[in-house]
């Protein structure tokens, strides 16, 4: 029984060294990648100048392109005509989805 009393305290006096060490490199990893990244933001600081971001011009984006809404009718009309070749629709289900289509 002493044995494995021994055994017990020699593990958990390694797992607590190991959990130390562990824990004292993750904390020197964090702060050489915070002095790491305040060096960064003070170069970019000092290379876009001392502008505040509400000072800086705003240019706001183009609006997209206007959408012919011929052209999107005519290529929905050329996607029901490749399903009907193909077999996937019926007649009956392509008649319905043109008229559907053409009446919107």
């Amino acid at each position: 029984m002493p044995g494995l009393i021994r055994g017990v305290a020699r593990t958990a006096v390694v797992a607590g060294t190991a959990t130390a060490v562990s824990n004292r490199v993750s904390r020197r990893q964090a702060a050489r990648w915070n002095d790491h990244q305040q060096e960064q933001y003070g170069s970019q600081q000092e290379q876009y100048g001392s502008q505040r971001y509400e000072e800086q011009a705003y240019q706001p984006s183009p609006p997209p392109p206007a959408r012919d809404p011929g052209a999107d009718r005519l290529e929905q009309l050329r996607q029901l005509g490749e399903l009907k070749a193909q077999g996937v629709l019926t007649d009956a289900e392509f008649e319905r989805e043109k008229a559907l289509l053409l009446h919107s």
